[in-house]
């Protein structure tokens, strides 16, 4: 997962491919039925504190959270207490069948092209998530936010630190940077 998180990032010049994407859904369809055991109290409150400590600037009336890798949407519900529409995307469907049918939107795709318009969202959200940075560019409104958490810090297997995910962006972005527990991440948005 290493490997692919710098791939997906373009951190890695041989970039995201057909197989690696194949790959990767497959890895994530086996470990579906599974993935219930990795919800934790420590692990939510780490996405927890992102929200309330990251997102101070966000308006009260936020549209558009586009959740990237939402797997079988542990942190949806959170999210839709923030924002009004709430579009959680995974590439595994078996991890999307696992999903509450509500309170976000699920939709199969690849974060390499995502199913939005451009300039839409007000945030976009990546827990333990792959970073595609063309696409959160593409998708994020000028005033919109990065919400990158890691939930078990550097021991994350789809870890970036929050300079990587910074310098991976196109352009000019400022933010904060923290720690919860074991958990670290970051908040940013365009300079």
């Amino acid at each position: 997962m290493r490997v692919a998180t710098l791939r997906a990032a373009n951190i890695d010049a041989d970039g995201w491919t057909d197989d690696l994407r194949h790959d990767v859904e497959r890895y994530f369809d086996d470990l579906a039925g599974e993935w219930h055991t990795r919800v934790s109290r420590e692990r939510t409150a780490v996405f927890v504190d992102a929200l309330t400590r990251g997102l101070t600037e966000l308006p009260a009336a936020a549209d558009l959270a586009v959740e990237v890798g939402s797997g079988i949407g542990t942190y949806s519900a959170l999210l839709a207490e923030r924002f009004t529409t709430v579009l959680a995307i995974d590439l595994s469907l078996a991890m999307l069948r696992l999903a509450p049918a509500a309170p976000a939107h699920r939709v199969r795709a690849d974060g390499a092209v995502l199913p939005v318009r451009d300039a839409s969202a007000a945030a976009v959200v990546l827990v333990n998530a792959f970073l595609f940075p063309a696409e959160v560019d593409r998708i994020l409104r000028q005033d919109g936010f990065l919400l990158w958490v890691n939930s078990s810090g550097e021991q994350t297997p789809i870890h970036l630190s929050p300079d990587q995910v910074a310098a991976s962006l196109p352009g000019q972005w400022r933010g904060t940077a923290s720690r919860a527990g074991e958990g670290t991440w970051c908040v940013l948005q365009r300079d």
